[in-house]
């Protein structure tokens, strides 16, 4: 008779739930790359230093840094950087628009307060508050193109939810989160403390589907849950019909994969110039 081996139904332990979503541990190299981006950040602000550090708001880190690009007739990429709402900067990653700036565009990237110091609903707030100062002020710094939406890992939750802003009109995720019920059962919530009710209006799954172009990218190596949470927003904006697709970048990590943001000719900077496109032949 074979042997009956129990089936363990306990709880998951604490250590695999925060695994799941540690990316720094995953990609070990992600601080190094980070580091590089900070200190090619610096050089870039230095040529545009008339349009850093504008403020939106009234909290400390309610800032933007403004690039405007060569055609002020394209397309204002606004980026939105990740750290799960926890950490890193604005400055650190100016130089994460090289990619479509190469193409004439126009970059701003906007700071926004963290937690444990505001909540995540806050943190939102601000971004809205971001992308109505750029549609006010814009045409002030030479810039009359559409807003374009992009964020990696938390800032990509946050330029998904931004597809509702009435000046945004496509967008683009760099391994994002779309469910954020996971999070409140990890380390991160310690800072976050998550409520009920962010998770049921903040989490991109939750929302009616905008039916605005958005794209949805992962790279090959990103930890499972990360994939998961792409390709399962991917297929709920495809069952509803709205337009975008879901790419998968080959050989990278939630950290390298943002050198293709950087690159004129990378498969990212090609899916972002192709909303532009996709834009125009809708509105021809």
């Amino acid at each position: 008779m074979s042997q009956v081996v129990p089936l363990d139904i306990g709880p998951v332990l604490q250590a695999y739930r925060d695994a799941a979503y540690n990316n720094a541990a995953a990609a070990p190299t992600g601080g190094a790359l980070f580091a590089r981006f900070a200190e090619e950040s610096k050089a870039l602000r230095a040529r545009f230093a008339a349009t850093m550090s504008l403020p939106y708001e009234t909290r400390e880190r309610a800032r933007l840094d403004l690039f405007p690009g060569s055609d002020p007739e394209a397309p204002c990429l606004v980026y939105l950087h990740g750290g799960y709402w926890q950490a890193n900067n604005r400055e650190m990653f100016a130089v994460l628009g090289e990619g479509v700036a190469a193409h004439g565009w126009s970059v701003a990237i906007p700071g926004y307060s963290l937690a444990p110091d505001v909540g995540l609903r806050v943190i939102i707030g601000q971004i809205g508050a971001a992308l109505d100062w750029l549609t006010r002020h814009r045409r002030q710094y030479g810039l009359s193109g559409p807003l374009i939406v992009a964020g990696s890992s938390a800032g990509g939750l946050m330029a998904a939810l931004s597809l509702a802003h009435p000046a945004v009109l496509a967008g683009i995720s760099v391994s994002g989160i779309f469910e954020l019920a996971p999070l409140r059962d990890t380390y991160l919530n310690v800072k976050l403390q998550l409520a009920g009710t962010e998770i049921r209006d903040l989490s991109p799954i939750r929302r009616p589907v905008i039916a605005k172009p958005f794209v949805v990218a992962y790279g090959s190596l990103e930890l499972p849950a990360i994939i998961a949470s792409a390709a399962g927003f991917s297929a709920l904006r495809r069952a509803a019909g709205a337009p975008g697709p879901l790419i998968e970048i080959a050989e990278a990590d939630h950290f390298s994969i943002l050198n293709g943001l950087r690159d004129p000719d990378s498969d990212l900077t090609h899916a972002i110039l192709e909303l532009r496109s996709q834009m125009e032949r809708t509105h021809d």
